[in-house]
This record gives C-alpha cells, sequence and structure tokens, in this order.
C-alpha cells in the first residue's frame, strides 16, 4: 500500500542548473563509505536533500556534491534543521512520496524534533538522515566528537517515527535507506530515522559495493479493500436514507478525488472536510455540509452528523470526537476506512478517542473509495458554475483576517492557486477548495514555526504546474520559521507569504481568557506575555534581508490591494514575495467559540 502519486500531480522540476555546481572531479568510482550511501539515495529517484551542514555528516556531504555533483540529489542548504525536515515535510504533501532531509548528529537532531513530529501527526512520509561522531572511540577527535556521538540516537524520535536504524558498514547503509524509505512511501505514511556512522562514512571501501535493486527490495504493497468488506459496505451504503460522508485524510490523487465526488452524488451523501488536512471534496458543493471545519462544535456540520444515519468515515482525524460532539444518533451505523491503526503506539496520543464502529475497514481510504465508487458505478457531474465572488467586509478602524481573505482572493483572480498553510484565524468558508492541491492542509502536529518551511518544499514540489504557491501564516509561525525564505529565494522557489500580523501570540490569550474566567479574574490581563509590540517586529524588512521582496506594514484596503498586485508580479516573474498584513487580533467566531468553550484544547 505504496502511496501512488496521481499522473495528473505536477512533475517537479529540478532546482536551477547555475546553483550550486560543483567543479567537476577526475575519477567518479565509488571509493568510500558514503559514496555507496550518495549512489543509494540516487537510485531511490530522491530528486533533493534538505540540508544544515554538519561534521558529523561530512563524509555523506563530500559524496553528494563531489562524487554525483550536486545532482540527484541537489542539496538545499537551509538555515534550521527544523526547517530542513519541513522542506521535506512540504514536498511530500504535494508530491505523496518522501524526500530526505540531513541533521547534524544529535544536535542538529534536537532542532529537526519538531518538525519530524509535524510529519509524523501529518501522516507524511520524509527520509531523515542522521549521523553520529565514531561509534569506535579509539576514532574519536578530542572533545568534539564525543559530545557528538550518542548510544541511540534514534531513540530521540523512536516514538514519532515510523522506523530507525544506525547500521554498522556501508553496505548495511544501503540497505537501511531502502527500507527507510520503503517504510516512509507506505500507507500509513510518516518519517523514518537512519544514522551514519562518521567512520563508516569515511573510511575506504575494500572492495565495490553493490547498490541495492530498489525496484525488487521494495515493491509497492498493494491495500485495497476486500471483496467481503466491499459487499458489507455497499449493503450498508445502499440501506441508508440519511449517510454522511467525514472525507479527511487524503492524498492529491485526482482519480480518488473524482471517486469521493462522485460516490457522494450517487448516495446523495452530505460531505464534511477537515480544515486540519489538504482539500478532500470541493468545498462548494451543494453536499458539502457547511464550512471545512477544524473542530464540529455546531452548526450545519454537526446537524449533518446528528441526523445521519450512517456515517463513513475516510480516514477522519478524530472520529470519536466528531461523533461526540455533533450527538451523532446511538443507531446510527458507522464504516471506518483507515489504515492508521497500524503505527499506533503507547507514546503519542494522537490516535484520539477509540470511536463506535460497526465496520472497520484497514486499508488506505483513497483505494478503498475508488472501489466503492466503481462498485455504485459512480462518476462526478461536471460542475462548471462560478465561484461565489469574493465579498469585503465593511472597512473599519482596522483590517481583519477575513478583509487579509477575501482581498487576496480578489487580487488572484482566476489564477490556480495552491494555499500551502492557512493560520488558526481562518474560516473554511472564505476560500472555495475545487481541486486536491488547492489546499495541502495544516502542519500536522500543532508545531508554530512549521508553516514557512512546509510552504517552501511545497512550493518546490509544484514549480513548473502553473499553480502559484500561496503561504498564509500568522505571525508567530512566521516568525520561528522566516529563514525558510532564504532557501526558497536561493534556490528560485516562486512563493508569495501573507502574513496575517495580529501582534500576539493570540491562541494563548484565549487560553489565559478561559482560565480566567473559570477563575472569575480580570479577562482583559489576557494579553500580558503574549502581545508582541513595544517594538512591533518589521517583517517585511526581515524578508528583503533575506532576498525576497517585502510588504508592508499593510494597514488598509487600499495599501493591501496595491501589495498583492506588486507581490503577485514578483512570483509570476520567479520571486519571492512576504506581505506583512497588520490585522486586529481576533478568530473566526467558530474558531472562537471552541477556543472559550470549556473543555477544549
Amino acid at each position: 500500500m505504496t502511496r501512488r502519486a496521481s499522473e495528473q500531480l505536477p512533475v517537479p522540476e529540478n532546482g536551477d542548473g547555475a546553483i550550486e555546481r560543483p567543479v567537476r572531479t577526475g575519477g567518479n568510482a565509488a571509493g568510500f563509505g558514503s559514496d555507496a550511501v550518495a549512489e543509494t539515495l540516487r537510485a531511490l529517484d530522491i530528486p533533493y536533500i534538505a540540508v544544515n551542514p554538519g561534521a558529523s555528516y561530512r563524509g555523506l556531504h563530500d559524496s553528494l556534491v563531489n562524487h554525483l555533483g550536486n545532482e540527484q540529489p541537489q542539496m538545499l542548504l537551509c538555515l534550521h534543521e527544523e526547517t530542513a525536515v519541513a522542506i521535506a515535510h512540504g514536498w511530500a504533501k504535494v508530491t505523496g512520496r518522501a524526500m530526505a532531509a540531513a541533521v547534524h548528529s544529535n544536535v542538529g537532531l534536537f532542532h529537526a524534533t519538531m518538525a519530524i513530529f509535524n510529519a509524523w501527526c501529518d501522516r507524511m512520509p520524509v527520509l531523515v538522515i542522521g549521523a553520529t561522531g565514531p561509534v569506535d572511540a579509539m576514532k574519536r577527535r578530542p572533545w568534539i566528537d564525543w559530545i557528538h556521538t550518542a548510544r541511540d540516537q534514534g531513540a530521540v524520535v523512536r516514538h514519532y517515527t515510523k522506523w530507525d536504524d544506525q547500521p554498522a558498514s556501508a553496505g548495511a547503509a544501503c540497505e537501511s535507506l531502502v527500507r527507510a524509505n520503503w517504510i516512509a512511501n507506505t500507507v500509513p505514511q510518516g518519517p523514518t530515522y537512519v544514522v551514519l556512522d562518521a567512520e563508516m562514512q569515511e573510511a575506504k571501501l575494500a572492495a565495490p559495493i553493490a547498490i541495492p535493486d530498489v525496484a525488487r527490495l521494495s515493491p509497492p504493497i498493494a491495500s485495497g479493500i476486500t471483496a467481503g468488506a466491499l459487499d458489507e459496505a455497499m449493503q450498508l451504503l445502499k440501506a441508508a436514507k440519511s449517510p454522511v460522508i467525514l472525507a479527511g485524510r487524503a492524498s492529491r490523487r485526482i482519480d480518488a478525488w473524482s471517486a469521493r465526488v462522485g460516490l457522494a452524488e450517487q448516495l446523495n451523501a452530505r460531505v464534511l472536510t477537515d480544515i486540519k488536512v489538504g482539500a478532500s471534496f470541493p468545498t462548494d458543493h451543494p453536499l458539502h455540509a457547511g464550512d471545512p471545519v477544524m473542530l464540529v462544535p455546531g452548526g450545519e456540520a454537526a446537524n449533518a452528523i446528528a441526523n445521519a444515519d450512517l456515517i463513513l468515515s475516510l480516514d477522519w482525524v478524530d472520529l470519536a470526537g466528531a461523533l461526540r460532539s455533533a450527538g451523532a444518533k446511538p443507531s446510527a451505523k458507522v464504516i471506518q476506512i483507515s489504515a492508521d491503526q497500524q503505527i499506533h503506539n503507547g507514546w503519542s496520543m494522537d490516535y484520539q478517542a477509540l470511536a463506535p464502529v460497526d465496520l472497520f475497514v484497514g486499508c488506505d481510504p483513497d483505494e478503498a473509495v475508488i472501489a466503492l465508487a466503481r462498485a455504485s458505478n459512480a462518476s462526478p457531474a461536471a460542475r462548471v458554475q462560478p465561484r461565489a465572488l469574493a465579498v469585503m467586509p465593511s472597512e473599519g478602524t482596522a483590517l481583519s483576517v477575513e478583509h487579509l481573505a477575501m482581498g487576496l482572493r480578489r487580487a488572484l483572480g482566476e489564477r490556480a492557486v495552491s494555499l500551502t498553510h492557512l493560520p488558526l484565524s481562518w474560516n473554511g468558508g472564505w476560500w472555495p477548495l475545487r481541486h486536491p492541491l488547492d489546499f495541502l492542509g495544516s502542519d500536522g502536529g500543532g508545531g508554530i514555526g512549521g508553516g514557512p518551511g512546509i510552504s517552501v518544499g511545497a512550493a518546490l514540489a509544484l514549480k513548473g504546474s502553473g499553480r502559484m504557491p500561496v503561504a498564509i501564516c500568522g505571525d508567530g509561525d512566521f516568525l520561528m520559521g522566516n529563514t525558510a525564505v532564504w532557501t526558497a529565494v536561493h534556490y528560485r522557489i516562486p512563493l508569495l507569504f501573507v502574513i496575517a500580523n495580529n501582534r500576539s501570540f493570540f491562541n494563548d490569550e484565549l487560553h489565559q481568557e478561559r482560565v480566567a474566567r473559570m477563575r472569575d479574574r480580570p479577562v482583559e490581563n489576557r494579553w500580558i506575555g503574549q502581545r508582541m509590540a513595544d517594538p512591533e517586529i518589521d517583517i517585511a524588512t526581515m524578508a528583503r534581508s533575506q532576498g525576497a521582496e517585502g510588504y508592508g506594514p499593510v494597514r488598509t484596503v487600499a495599501e493591501m490591494d496595491k501589495a498583492y498586485a506588486d507581490a503577485i508580479a514578483v512570483v509570476e516573474a520567479g520571486g519571492v514575495a512576504v506581505i506583512d498584513v497588520r490585522v486586529e487580533p481576533g478568530y473566526a467566531a467558530a474558531t472562537t467559540n471552541v477556543m472559550l468553550r470549556k473543555g477544549a484544547e
């Protein structure tokens, strides 16, 4: 059940051939352990390896540059290890397959842990390559090699990776990388981690090493729905009078997207989508219930679940929470289609609460929904109606996130756009989604700072696709991960950043207000320790310092419209632009209500 990329996905371009091309060496035969490792990465068809350099993998670094010529894979220099892994995460969101990221020893791994956890929770494949100082103590340099050597480095991330290994020889390292890539790309997908001994990398090969036969050692694993489960599911679906489909985690495959639409139309089922994950169903379709949700607090989405007599969950992230929050009928039949249970463990609780299920189908939901659509002779109806117009709210004394969203929609017009990231303050109804690449989902683990790097990786994968990548980030998220901008500029990766800058860690303001209300204390103090003011941070200047075009601070609709027009022109010309839009602190009403209610997390 290795995830297949759809033939409709863009074919990513390689980096600019003039960037970081090395002086060619004489011979090119593999002579060192790291040369064999580099050749294995090429055999795995990994196009890029995002790196923050370090001495622990200096052997591999040399092999990538001087043995492979910094091509297939090409190194992408990042200014932080968290950015390197986030870029690989973003790449996977578009392509459905892993690229590599290299981190320096234990210290680099510590930096990268948040991004690895994000990829884990987002069920995205990333091949993380780490390193350790020489395992043989006699080979360690004084001091530095000792503090960069750990006995079981993989233990740092073992609870939120699918697999890790520390191979002891060059041959074992080659096989380990093949296994790690295979496991990462197999549904349910996730990050893997391979540690390379510095001494192994730098040692001369006593004899040539045969590079593994990747095709035979990592065959695709089929995981379709069984005939019996298909028949049982079809019987339940045909008997339902008020079915609801919870369209959760899904790939960017257009064939699976069409199958979901066709099945919903055939069943006349209401459909809910989750703004925590990528687009899985057209949000302006007549069968879509309400706006895409983060939770199910009420409204049209909750009513659809409450009135359903059958609920088909396609890997919904929190099925138990959705059923409980919406008050699903106790008599409603529930079908859960997911392979997620295969990687649940006792450390991370991201598996959520147990849900009542009448039929559990443990397979790739994309493959299952394609089979269900075929069995019901479903095909999506042609839909040609225009998108609803972007309606600007009244202009008051300050801009809101809704001003930002509607102004951006108006400025982009009918361009093909991929939203690579959205802030918590977003309302899912502001932006209609009609294609699996229209929105790529959140960061997965709620790790602030992931948005910029994930967006750069996604933009790299979208390069040459005809789609404009647009990242809408909160100011806290952008400030933590903003050095990803440099990597985008350096490698000529077109990308538009729009920063919803409320000068606050506003999510925590709402938490402090909730606590104050519970304790009958002044809610007026919620801002203390949260607001980023005195001085306010000049985000546009930060962007310009890294080679991007920076606009702002933008405080009026007129300024915003001008900044959008100028920035879009920059991105269409192949550049990177960052717009600092100063918005009033506040969230969309539904999000605020969830955050303030008792029991909200």
